[in-house]
């Protein structure tokens, strides 16, 4: 038996999307030029699938503190904040974004991913319950793994559902019930109803967690995420995001209108036991915040592209995962379609992401599609453009599929 033996389905799979063209999981980019165009060999490709929604990674404010803090404070920390301390910029950050989004307690990790193993493996001890959407993302998953609390999943963006369990459920003896949703859903683009969901918690008396990655600096009157323009950013006990989306950086961030959640610092083991964020990221998710609460055209802007492409998506009669966001998947027949459309895409310079199973809801086979602010009306029409040129070579991207498959029987 070799080690390797368990991952040859996977090795299948992959084979017969290579010999459709690129290799989807392992693009190399030989320039990123900016916000919305990188370079393919002598190609400029469109950037649409990048995450990058305020497109504030070649903002000058933001290059310029990342570089400032390097020459200030060096490349990297070295070690965990326990062990080695905190620096200024770390300090500074999570006072900006409790301060920014009304909360009593800011903390900020090295990944986002590693935010959401980190508080909801701690949060929850042995004597709680963890209720999380159906579709939740991997990183949620993964906490709720390493949490010694017992896990119930409910529906989709169910309010309803997670009211019957928790009902069934009933009261938890020396312990609470911790709920964990998303704002915008990453693969699909859909929106939870936080509202009625904080209305479920409330009933039962349990603690309303929320990952904004996806959603924070795109929604509400100053960016504070799908909360706070649904008006209950007050009623949410903790709030998780990234600093890799429209945070312009790499790192995360737990809020929580509890002062308590401090005390979680010296309990959170990837908190405790991993190194610090670098100075120059955490100086970058800096100076994006200041952009998020200085320039509302930013979401602005990427609410009309955003509408802007599903209508013109729509039109062309491609079959749309959700209504109108950041987030545009278009749902394919299967994965080898998927591939093939991906490559041929590429082919004439737009960058989408391809998901397929299992990383996606439903089995889904989708053309993903991540929008920016730094996204122009122009370069909405060019992707269209080539989305409709694609539709009408149907034909010929249905036989490339045909050879590849009959060759791998």
């Amino acid at each position: 038996m070799d080690i390797f033996d368990k991952f040859d389905p996977m090795k299948s799979r992959l084979e017969t999307v290579h010999k459709l063209g690129v290799d989807p999981f392992g693009v190399k980019f030989d320039d990123i030029m900016n916000a919305t165009r990188g370079r393919i060999g002598n190609r400029e490709i469109v950037l649409a699938g990048t995450n990058n929604y305020l497109g504030l990674t070649f903002d000058p404010d933001c290059m310029d503190a990342s570089i400032k803090a390097i020459k200030n404070h060096g490349t990297g920390t070295t070690g965990s904040r326990i062990a080695n301390g905190s620096y200024e910029e770390h300090v500074d950050l999570e006072n900006a974004l409790a301060n920014h989004t009304n909360m009593a307690s800011a903390i900020v990790f090295s990944t986002g991913y590693q935010t959401n193993l980190a508080a909801i493996a701690t949060l929850a001890g042995p004597k709680d319950f963890i209720f999380i959407d159906a579709d939740a993302h991997a990183c949620i998953i993964d906490g709720c793994r390493l949490s010694p609390a017992p896990t119930i999943r409910f529906r989709h963006n169910s309010p309803e559902d997670l009211d019957k369990r928790l009902t069934r459920q009933g009261k938890i003896e020396d312990g609470i019930a911790l709920v964990v949703i998303e704002g915008l859903y990453s693969m699909f683009g859909d929106r939870a109803p936080i509202a009625e969901f904080a209305d479920v918690c409330e009933k039962h008396g349990a603690y309303l967690y929320i990952d904004e990655a996806h959603s924070f600096g795109v929604f509400g009157p100053t960016g504070c995420g799908l909360a706070e323009e649904q008006g209950v950013l007050d009623r949410v006990d903790f709030i998780s995001g990234t600093f890799s989306k429209s945070l312009a950086s790499i790192g995360g961030f737990c809020l929580s209108k509890h002062i308590g959640f401090e005390i979680t610092r010296t309990a959170m083991r990837a908190y405790m036991f991993t190194a610090s964020p670098t100075p120059s990221n955490v100086a970058a998710a800096r100076a994006a915040l200041d952009k998020i609460a200085e320039k509302p055209e930013l979401r602005t802007n990427l609410a009309e592209r955003a509408e802007q492409l599903h209508a013109g998506l729509a039109a062309l009669g491609y079959e749309l995962c959700a209504d109108p966001s950041p987030v545009i998947a278009v749902r394919r027949p299967n994965e080898i379609i998927a591939a093939s459309e991906w490559n041929w895409l590429l082919e004439n310079g737009v960058y989408v992401n391809l998901a397929v199973p299992p990383g996606t809801p439903q089995s889904s086979s989708l053309l993903r599609i991540s929008l920016s602010a730094a996204h122009t009306k122009e370069d909405i029409d060019h992707i269209l453009s080539v989305f409709k040129e694609m539709s009408e070579n149907s034909d010929e991207l249905n036989a490339r599929v045909a050879e590849v498959l009959a060759a791998a029987e």
